[in-house]
């Protein structure tokens, strides 16, 4: 995606980094590619970036309008959409890393572990739209549309199938 915002962690020594992200017309045409929506109307986030172990927390709130197609009238529609979010992320070799061991168990309510960065730098603005992916319906609907399933007339056996191949 060509919307990257970079605070390399070095930066990081002089104290906590706080931005205002806001991507151009093209960037979010960029972004609505990638998420598969018909536009991203307006997308914009309040970022801090603050040392955390030999890392960094990426914390902040961001908002969006996007355009979202209706899953039962496939119709284009407005969604306004906003979140929170907190992620750390160390640098690569990092001794607080997660573990790569495959017999390791998962502990569904401890934290998430810590991000890897490629490198020794945060894409903040790849976590923003990633959370903004998090938060869209993967069904969308148009407000006040609903669906309703097709009316069976007779309930359906297991054996219905096979009793049409039996030969009369």
């Amino acid at each position: 995606m060509n919307w990257s915002v970079v605070v390399p962690l070095h930066r990081l020594d002089r104290g906590a980094v706080r931005l205002s992200l806001a991507p151009t017309a093209e960037e979010r045409a960029e972004a609505a590619r990638v998420l598969a929506l018909p536009a991203v109307d307006a997308l914009s986030a309040e970022v801090t970036v603050s040392p955390w172990l030999d890392g960094a927390t990426v914390a902040g709130r961001w908002r969006a309008a996007v355009q979202q197609t209706c899953g039962v009238t496939l119709e284009p529609f407005e969604t306004e959409l906003e979140g929170d979010f907190a992620v750390n992320v160390v640098p690569p070799g990092s001794p607080n890393a997660p573990s790569e061991d495959p017999e390791q168990t998962i502990d569904l309510d401890a934290p998430d572990p810590p991000d890897v960065l490629a490198r020794s730098e945060v894409d903040v603005a790849a976590y923003v739209v990633e959370h903004l992916a998090l938060e869209l319906d993967p069904f969308p609907r148009k407000p006040g549309v609903s669906w309703e399933p097709p009316k069976d007339d007779a309930p359906a056996s297991p054996f219905a199938a096979l009793g049409r191949l039996k030969p009369q």
